[in-house]
C-alpha cells in the first residue's frame, strides 16, 4: 500500500494525499493552527477510516451470512490525550444497521468480528484507545 502526501502551499496548512489506488484526499488544519478549515483534519480522517473499515466489515459479514442488510451507519465519538502526541484514548462507535428481519445477535456478532479479527484500523487504534461499541437494528 502506498500514499504520497504533499503540502498544498497555497492553502495555508492544507495537504493533499494521493493514494496508491489513484484517489485524492484533502486534509487541512484548524484556523488557530494556520489552516483554513477547507477539509477534514488528519485525525478526523483517521477516525473516519476506522469507522469505514469497521462498517465495511459489518456489511460484508452480514451479506456473507445471507442477511438482508440494507444500510449501515456508524457514529463515532473520540477523546484524545491532552499531551503530545494527542493519541485517541477512548472511542465510542454506535452502529445503526437496517435491513429486513435482521437478528440483533447477528449484527452484534458482525461488529465483534470486525473488532476482534478483521478491522486493521481499529486494531491499530486499540493500542492507545479503549473502543466501545453499541448496536441498533432498524427494520427497513
Amino acid at each position: 500500500m502506498e500514499c504520497t502526501v504533499h503540502w498544498a502551499t497555497g492553502l495555508g496548512m492544507g495537504f493533499v494525499a494521493e493514494t496508491g489506488s489513484g484517489h485524492v484526499l484533502t486534509m487541512d488544519g484548524s484556523p488557530d493552527g494556520g489552516g483554513r478549515n477547507l477539509a477534514p483534519r488528519p485525525m478526523e480522517t483517521l477516525l473516519a477510516g476506522a469507522g469505514g473499515c469497521s462498517a465495511y466489515d459489518v456489511v460484508l459479514i452480514l451479506k456473507r451470512g445471507r442477511h438482508d442488510v440494507r444500510g449501515c451507519r456508524v457514529k463515532l465519538d473520540a477523546e484524545r490525550a491532552s499531551e503530545d502526541p494527542k493519541v485517541f484514548t477512548h472511542i465510542r462507535m454506535h452502529f445503526t444497521v437496517s435491513g429486513r428481519a435482521l437478528p440483533v445477535a447477528a449484527v452484534e456478532r458482525a461488529v465483534a468480528l470486525s473488532h476482534e479479527k478483521y478491522c486493521s484500523a481499529t486494531a491499530m487504534l486499540l493500542k492507545t484507545a479503549k473502543v466501545e461499541t453499541s448496536v441498533e437494528v432498524v427494520e427497513a
